[in-house]
């Protein structure tokens, strides 16, 4: 067991994620955790990242605000309290179109491909 309070989590930068901060919260480095890893982020106002698949189940949850997830079938908005599954090849684009910050919690599958870290 392992407590991470938010002022010692890591930010990590994902693969074109822009006007955004993301908190690394668990995963193997931080709390021992191998199965998956979590992580809050933070996407300014027009903030987000581009379309790509990942290899792993990724779970949103939003905590505040509201996001636009974009698919190959059709737009997914989220709201407060709303969440989104996204399994192994699925692509998809997230964005915050409102003016306000928006707040989720990520889940994402552990394994081989864990998010390295960027540091500022």
């Amino acid at each position: 067991m392992r407590k991470i309070e938010l002022k010692d989590a890591k930010r990590y930068l994902g693969p074109g994620h822009h006007d955004m901060v993301s908190l690394k919260l668990h995963g193997k480095e931080e709390s021992g955790c191998n199965s998956f890893w979590t992580a809050i982020s933070y996407v300014l106002p027009g903030g987000g990242h581009p379309s790509r698949a990942g290899n792993e189940d990724q779970v949103y949850f939003v905590l505040e605000g509201e996001v636009v997830f974009n698919t190959p079938e059709c737009d997914i908005h989220l709201k407060q309290y709303d969440s989104f599954h996204v399994g192994p090849g699925e692509e998809r684009s997230m964005r915050n179109d409102s003016n306000k910050v928006a707040v989720m919690l990520v889940t994402k599958g552990g394994g081989e491909n864990m998010l390295k870290f960027v540091t500022p």
